[in-house]
């Protein structure tokens, strides 16, 4: 059988599907990058968003039209809106979140067991989601309760996977040949409270880096809790990538006592001043919801104030969305669609600013890049495209592809939102 596979959303939710995409394999099935190949998709829905469903469903209409005559759909919107989901055109089965580790043994009717073997070497998929970075899931769920969030509604409670099974998959990444692995999970900083008294996220990292020779280690999103200074000493081993991505969502207290969300602008600054102390060059970068209910022009003005004060290397700005069965829902004071896109608008540009004063600071500096894609120019060369290790994207021309390695590149110039550069020398393979 042919399988088509893709994502909507976050990081998690890649990781997922390359996980199902292992088991497929694991299976006997081909993987394919090109839906009109397929006797069968599965699509790994996100509900964070209104947007985030119209592309669930739109992803769904997409398979369907190219030929696709079986659709699975899995994921965060297909948990929540089921009877939507299997109404959409050939959709024969909603595989809720809770099942989904379960979603190939049940289609197959093959013992589970057979998928609890050490795992295959964890390939990139193909097509447009072939990637050089492995995604892979440490974590599930979510014991916070923000205002704001369906991502709670849809995955449920905090759940850690073991610290072996993490080790396992990262090898079989490895095994694979990615250069970085990126730990994902709703909540990833309280990765190990559910498990033996004392586990923390410093400890899987600590087992990660000791045992494997992982090229690059890089964390998905933290919540700023659960963290204190001591956190940042694991940086002292470059292999662990000095990016932080760390959720703010309003730069207003009173917002963010509303938000529920347990930070405040004096937690947040001291966190941000213990990170840059002990990782240098780190670039950290956050979310930020605009036009949450209640937000008064003070309160919004207040919150742009407070993140071109912390001088983030990016962030991602979300207009507030309602979601259904989430307690802001039912909050008095919407603010109107309008203001909230003017006040998108501003927090983008404060963002881009603050970006592109992060990306002039290593004009003339060498930084390791790890190529993810190249496109052959004929007699010209090879357009090689890659992240460092604090995630600032590179360009350069050079003469030969490589892809997934790390090069070592002398930063030249700014242009359009990345950094072109020179190869200097071949970092790793």
């Amino acid at each position: 059988m042919k399988v088509f596979l893709d994502s909507v959303g976050c990081r998690l939710n890649q990781s997922e599907i390359e996980r199902i995409g292992r088991d497929f394999r694991l299976a006997g099935c081909e993987l394919v990058g090109d839906p009109a190949q397929a006797d069968l998709a599965v699509i790994n829905t996100c509900t964070v968003t209104r947007r985030a469903d119209a592309d669930s469903r739109q992803k769904t209409r997409q398979a369907a039209r190219a030929g696709v005559d079986q659709i699975i759909l899995t994921g965060c919107w297909a948990t929540l809106e089921e009877q939507s989901a299997l109404g959409l055109p050939k959709v024969i089965r909603v595989v809720k979140n809770d099942d989904k580790s379960r979603l190939v043994p049940d289609l197959l009717g093959q013992p589970p067991d057979l998928f609890n073997q050490e795992p295959l070497q964890r390939e990139p998929l193909p097509g447009s989601r072939m990637r050089t970075r492995a995604f892979i899931k440490v974590q599930d769920g979510c014991n916070n309760r923000c205002a704001f969030c369906v991502t709670t509604l849809a995955r449920g409670s905090a759940l850690s996977l073991p610290a072996a099974s993490v080790l396992d998959e990262v090898r079989a990444a490895l095994r694979g040949g990615s250069q970085e692995i990126v730990l994902c999970g709703v909540h990833l900083g309280s990765w190990g409270k559910d498990l033996s008294r004392g586990s923390s996220l410093r400890d899987l990292i600590q087992l990660i880096l000791e045992e494997t020779d992982i090229p690059r280690l890089r964390l998905s999103s933290l919540e700023p809790w659960n963290l204190d200074a001591n956190f940042f000493s694991l940086w002292q081993d470059p292999r662990l990538c000095s990016h932080l991505h760390l959720p703010l969502q309003s730069g207003s207290n009173a917002t963010l006592r509303r938000m529920a969300r347990k930070t405040s602008q004096d937690d947040f600054s001291k966190l941000i001043k213990a990170a840059r102390a002990a990782i240098p060059d780190v670039a950290i970068t956050t979310d930020i919801i605009v036009g949450f209910p209640g937000e008064t022009k003070e309160e919004f003005e207040e919150s742009l104030t407070f993140v071109e004060a912390m001088d983030f290397a990016g962030g991602h700005v979300f207009t507030y969305s309602e979601r259904e069965g989430t307690p802001a829902a039912s909050f008095d004071h919407a603010i109107p669609i309008s203001v909230r896109r003017e006040r998108s608008a501003v927090m983008r540009a404060a963002f881009a600013r603050s970006a592109e004063h992060y990306r002039h600071a290593f004009i003339g500096k060498i930084l390791p890049v790890l190529w993810e894609s190249t496109t052959d120019l004929g007699e010209a060369g090879w357009q090689l495209s890659g992240l460092t290790g604090n995630y600032l994207r590179v360009k350069v021309s050079g003469v030969e592809n490589r892809w997934n390695q790390i090069s070592d590149v002398e930063i030249v110039r700014p242009v359009k939102g990345v950094l072109q550069g020179r190869v200097i020398t071949n970092h790793s393979v």
